[in-house]
């Protein structure tokens, strides 16, 4: 089910799966992957959510400001409203976060009663990651680029496919996710987790992708979490 949800600089989409008419039962409010990453993560994410509604769990994934849909130019996005717009996203019931990848940046104002990380990062490896493939584009043939422009002032810079502010590059790269309740990665990244699951990191594949079974691991795992 489409809806859409206010924030203060005006409304943006969210898609809502699972059973709402329950307004005193738990629902999960997904901050989703940053930028290409989100593409890739798109059908794994909703995946999940399908997964957490066959057990009975409500999920809302809300279009940021700049993204899909939104009226906001996409050049015009800056962190500091993604954070205030995910936070206006949150239901009037009980909430938890789950955060996929660079999502985890984004949930540190939402007022929710747990958070979940699926392989957060610092803001800086994002940042980096931006870098090595629009520096791979170069290599490539396309048009050239000084990693250090960012910390310049001037218009937004091409990455990933998208035209973004150095302001919020800047942002981005000295934020850092807040310390969850429970962190899950994939089986070979051996950073700090409560669990780890066998998969493919689907947010690093040449195209979007699914994965029935990791979908359906980590929607039980979210669900044991909240219960």
């Amino acid at each position: 089910m489409s809806d859409r949800y206010a924030w203060a600089g005006g409304a943006e989409a969210q898609l809502c799966l699972g059973p709402f008419g329950d307004t005193e039962s738990a629902v999960v409010l997904i901050a989703p992957a940053l930028f290409e990453e989100a593409n890739r993560m798109r059908a794994v994410t909703v995946a999940i959510m399908r997964a957490l509604a066959a057990r009975g769990i409500a999920s809302i994934l809300p279009d940021l400001p700049g993204t899909n849909d939104s009226l906001v130019a996409t050049c015009d996005a800056r962190l500091e409203d993604w954070r205030m717009a995910f936070a206006a996203a949150v239901p009037s019931r009980p909430t938890y976060s789950v955060a996929i990848r660079g999502g985890a940046l984004l949930d540190v104002e939402a007022d929710v009663a747990g958070r979940y990380h699926w392989s957060p990062p610092q803001g800086a490896d994002l940042v980096r990651d931006l870098v090595r493939a629009r520096l791979a584009g170069v290599r490539e043939g396309g048009a050239a680029f000084d990693p250090a422009d960012i910390d310049q002032p001037g218009p937004p810079i091409e990455l990933a496919g998208n035209a973004v502010s150095r302001d919020l590059l800047r942002a981005l790269d000295a934020a850092e996710p807040l310390a969850a309740q429970r962190v899950v990665r994939l089986e070979g990244d051996h950073r700090p987790a409560d669990r780890r699951f066998a998969g493919r990191p689907l947010w690093r594949a040449a195209e979007p992708g699914a994965d029935p079974a990791l979908a359906a691991a980590i929607a039980d795992d979210i669900a044991d979490w909240i219960a």
